[in-house]
Formats: structure tokens, C-alpha cells, sequence
């Protein structure tokens, strides 16, 4: 996410079993047993996730005697996250039976012959009609059109503020921007008016992974004229180069680290920034505003490693505007998770149980309340007590008329890493906007090939 951040707790042992690239044997050494595999950010301390599982673990044995449910966190960045799983799953002997897969990375998993289809079982699992179509699509195979995953969540994107800052810089509350010039003018402002205060994050470089990509470039390039067509023209199965649109968000980018309205530029690049900015800038008053996700009250729950009550009060929302206000008038980026069979899973007959146990509508609704994300089932998105869970769910939720998806597709994760080296390369002042935008291009022809690249409007 990734993108969402998800930050769980680590069990000890296990973690150093992954750490050390070693296992205890297959996963189907008992018919009773599995392995469950998930991410667990680096730096986080937060235990939303392990303390959901564990108690998931508790209601399932407890409804199979005899059975025995292994969770296994892998402590990673989110990128090296995608490198460890997939070299667990090459083998029969490592292989989880149950792993957590970000729903941009399935295609790529499909196509390395990582992931087992699940069609059999969701045939036959009434709830499966309950996942929303979008959803659904996330964790289809785009060459075969199975379905390798049940999506455990989703998220959007928009603009946080701060009401307390805005006020103090002179900028009416509450604060919807049309444009991307009324964004860059109200963080003008702020600079002009609050020194100390950063005006706005907008995350950078290849050190944030997908964070950079989604609520960095995309969360622009998807708003400007050419909307979904603007880095993958699906018609025509091409990827888009050479597009003005690309060169407009690029330079968005540049001119907020340029006239000093981002970060300082080492600290934006630094790995782990997101939890800086949620854990750190935001609660402290030093940034005013920030393009991010759905899931940043995480970072201010009770349950998190610095609560923060005030942040219901002094905390504002607002939709990420399109570039010149064309219609719809506002726009997001939309990613996700979801559980996925590996196919040397050695027990996957009882790795569908479990995870059929922990996506009913109940433990769903939980869930998406515990961690503040965006339900994938449609009952759930409806039910009052998600929607009340956390203050700005609705909001959050309403944003998904307005969303957008990233490529499933096996090349993504090449075409985001020329995304995150692009914006450095703008961010850092190393190369121009057209310069930075030239090398994308070519970047993405070298991964994809030239075929398959399409230019985009100039």
C-alpha cells in the first residue's frame, strides 16, 4: 500500500525463523497444521493486526479440536515484504499455506507460478457473492481470469490537514481544493505565514516504495485529463509513455520540493518516512497538510505505540482535487490486500477454512474497524458499526465513486520503481522534469518492451 502501511506486532521466534531464511519443514508436515505468513513493517510496534490474528487463531481452534494455526510475521520493509514471500514459496519446504499478498503484486505471483487458484473453493462459499465486483477484480488473474485471493481489505486516498494550522494561516475550514493550484496555493500560504511548519508531504523517491508511486505520482497522474488511460490504456493492453499528463505531475512534484513546500529533501528520501509523518510531524503540529490514505488514524488509536485523542478535533479531510477541476472534480488511488493459497501450500484444504473463518461478515466488519480500512465486502460497507468505527470511515468510503487502480499486471512493479526513480531524480534536482520524464519512458519500454508502450496525449 502501501501504499498502506499495515504495521503488526512480531512474534519473536518466528520472526527470526524467516529472518534467517530457514524453516521448521513443509507446511503440510500435519494435516492439522498450517503456516500463516504476514507483513510486519520494520519499525512498528503496533499489534492491530497479530493481536486480530491471534485472536482469530483462538475462535478456530477452538471450533477445530486438534487443529494448530501458525502465524508467521515477516519483519521487512514493504518491498523486501514481496522479495521474502516469493522465495518462501518457490519451495514446498518453505512455503506458507496461507500468505497476505498486496493485490498489486497477485499478477506478478501468478505469473511466477506462486499462487494457487481458488476457484474450486469460492464456487462453492456462498459469501464469495458478497465481495465487490472492484474488489473481485483485484485478485483475478489478468491472463486467465481465475481467482488467486479473497480481498481482506482495501483503502482510498485524500488530503489530511490540519483545522488548527489552516486557521492560524489564514485559510478558511473546512478546506476542499478544486484545483492543483488551489493545493500549491494554500501550502504557499502556509510557508509564507507559519515558519516551522512544513506545508504538505508528498511522499517521494524509491526509499518509499509504493507510498512514492500511489499517494506520490499517481494520486496526480490519475487525476489529470486522461484519468484511467494515463499509465495503462487497457483497450489497447499498452503502457503510456510520453504523455503531458506524466510530465504535469512530475512537475508538481518538482515545485513543491523546489520552492521548499515538501520536507527537507534527506529527510523525504529516508526510508520509513511514513511513520515520521504519522507518528511524529502530523501529531506534533509540524505538518499542515498531507496526501495519504484512509488507515493514518492507526497511527492515533489507543492501540498505537503514541495515541493521540486530540487528532478527531484538530484533523480535517479533504478529496484530492483533479488537476483543473474536470469532472468528477475529485479523484484517489485505491490498493488493498488479500489472502492468497500458495501452490505448494502443503495443506490448502485447511488453509481455505481458516480463511474463510476470519472473512465472515462479522470478523470482516471487525477487522475493517480495527485497522481502519476500506471494507471489500459489501454488507460490511454498509453496516453502522464500520461506518462509526473510526470518525472518518464514511468519508474514506465515499472516495471509492472516485477511485482508481493500479495495473494488475505482472510489469507494475518495474513501471512503479521508474515512477519512484523519476520523482527522485525531479525531487533531488538531479534531472528536469523533461529529463526525469524521458528516462521513465525509456525505463518503461525496457521493462515492458517498446510494443507494448503507447505514447500518451501530449
Amino acid at each position: 500500500m502501501r501504499s498502506k502501511l499495515i504495521a503488526v506486532a512480531a512474534l519473536t521466534a518466528a520472526t527470526a525463523l524467516v529472518a534467517t531464511g530457514c524453516s521448521s519443514g513443509s507446511s503440510g508436515s500435519s494435516a492439522k497444521s498450517i503456516k500463516v505468513v504476514y507483513w510486519q513493517n520494520l519499525d512498528s510496534t503496533n499489534k492491530l493486526q497479530a493481536n486480530f490474528l491471534a485472536s482469530m487463531v483462538k475462535q478456530f481452534t477452538k471450533a477445530h479440536p486438534g487443529t494448530t494455526v501458525k502465524l508467521v510475521p515477516v519483519t521487512a520493509s514493504e518491498n523486501d515484504y514481496y522479495t521474502k514471500i516469493q522465495l518462501m514459496m518457490r519451495s514446498p519446504s518453505t512455503a506458507p499455506d496461507l500468505v497476505y499478498e498486496d493485490t498489486a503484486l497477485i499478477n506478478s505471483d501468478i505469473a511466477g507460478g506462486y499462487l494457487k487458484p481458488l476457484d474450486a473453493y469460492t464456487a462453492k462459499w456462498a459469501d464469495w457473492s458478497k465481495y465487490a465486483d472492484a474488489a473481485k477484480g483485484a485478485v483475478t488473474g489478468a491472463s486467465d481470469s481465475k481467482v488467486y485471493g479473497v480481498p481482506d481489505n482495501t483503502d482510498t486516498r485524500g488530503i489530511w490537514y490540519n483545522k488548527q494550522l489552516f486557521k492560524k494561516a489564514g485559510i478558511a475550514v473546512p478546506w476542499q481544493p478544486k484545483t492543483w493550484a488551489d493545493v500549491l496555493s494554500a501550502a504557499r500560504k502556509i510557508k509564507a505565514k507559519l515558519p516551522g511548519v512544513t506545508p504538505m508531504n508528498l511522499y517521494t523517491g524509491t526509499a518509499g516504495g509504493e507510498a512514492s508511486s500511489m499517494q506520490g505520482l499517481e494520486m496526480l497522474l490519475y487525476g489529470t485529463p486522461a484519468g484511467d488511460k494515463s499509465l495503462y490504456d487497457a483497450a489497447k493492453k499498452k503502457w503510456v509513455v510520453g504523455s503531458k499528463g506524466f510530465k504535469d505531475a512530475l512537475n508538481f512534484v518538482h515545485t513543491v520540493y523546489g520552492e521548499g513546500l515538501g520536507p527537507a529533501k534527506d529527510q523525504a528520501l529516508g526510508a520509513n518516512f511514513g511513520t515520521t509523518v504519522g507518528t511524529e510531524l502530523i501529531p506534533q503540529g509540524k505538518l499542515a497538510m498531507d496526501i495519504d490514505g484512509s488507515w493514518m488514524p492507526n497511527n492515533w488509536g489507543s492501540s498505537s505505540s503514541k495515541p493521540w485523542k486530540e487528532w478527531q478535533s484538530v484533523m480535517g479531510t479533504a478529496a484530492m482535487p483533479t488537476q483543473n477541476g474536470q469532472a468528477p472534480g475529485k479523484t484517489s488511488m485505491s490498493g488493498g490486500w488479500a489472502w492468497s493459497i500458495p501452490a505448494k501450500a502443503g495443506n490448502p484444504d485447511l488453509a481455505w477454512k481458516f480463511l474463510t473463518s476470519i472473512q465472515t461478515k462479522t470478523n470482516s466488519a471487525k477487522w475493517n474497524a480495527l485497522n481502519a480500512t476500506i471494507a471489500t465486502r459489501t454488507d460490511v460497507a454498509t453496516d453502522p458499526t464500520y461506518l462509526n468505527a473510526v470518525p472518518t470511515n464514511k468519508f474514506f468510503t465515499e472516495l471509492v465513486a472516485s477511485t482508481h487502480y493500479r495495473p494488475g499486471l505482472p510489469a507494475y512493479n518495474q513501471v512503479s520503481t521508474a515512477i519512484q526513480k523519476a520523482m527522485e531524480s525531479v525531487t533531488t534536482g538531479q534531472a528536469s522534469v523533461g529529463k526525469a520524464a524521458a528516462t521513465f519512458d525509456s525505463d518503461v519500454a525496457a521493462a515492458v518492451g517498446g510494443d507494448k508502450t503507447v505514447k500518451g496525449a501530449s
